[in-house]
């Protein structure tokens, strides 16, 4: 406690010894640990999508959170981790990629630079800022995702992640959903 009365201070986040992953500990032959496992579940492959992540857009083009839901969920199922990522996690993840690759897209088309409403001089683009946030939640939404992955996964897991096909799905809409040729 402070002097002037208030509680401040205490454990910082992210501090501490870091956990290790499951798939040491199983390799470690720890099995005295008890793991919790989430209750059982009837569903669907994936659960329905929600309105807002498919909703018509403005400008015409098409959302790909829809997409981006369903390819990270299918990644989270094939790792038996799908009951411990809330769904409303996975639908932040993807509508902030889908927010991302829109202002990616506005910046390609329009530029960096864009103009004072009331002076009309140049000034740096407001998209290049939105689109540099949404990726820091993009970012942010994908490491906590990934971290209950990493801890949980009870096997070796390599190869792309969702996170890794953000680009590749960047350009994908650009071309307006065409050129998936060279996809694994």
């Amino acid at each position: 406690m402070a002097k002037d009365g208030t509680s401040r201070g205490g454990a910082r986040l992210g501090s501490g010894r870091r956990k290790k992953p499951l798939t040491e500990k199983i390799s470690e032959g720890v099995s005295a640990e008890v793991l919790m496992q989430p209750a059982e579940l009837k569903g669907d492959d994936v659960p329905p999508v929600k309105n807002f992540l498919r909703s018509p857009q403005k400008n015409g083009r098409e959302l790909v959170a829809e997409e981006v839901f369903n390819e990270t969920y299918k990644w989270l199922k094939a790792r038996n981790c799908h009951k411990l990522v809330t769904v409303q996690m996975v639908e932040q993840y993807a509508m902030s990629v889908s927010r991302w690759i829109q202002c990616e897209e506005v910046v390609s088309s329009t530029g960096f630079l864009a103009k004072h409403p009331t002076t009309g001089a140049a000034i740096a683009s407001p998209y290049v800022a939105m689109s540099q946030s949404y990726m820091k939640q993009t970012n942010y939404c994908w490491m906590q995702i990934y971290q209950i992955v990493k801890e949980n996964c009870s096997v070796e897991f390599s190869g792309n992640t969702p996170q890794d096909d953000v680009m590749e799905r960047l350009l994908r809409a650009r071309n307006g959903g065409k050129g998936n040729e060279h996809n694994n």
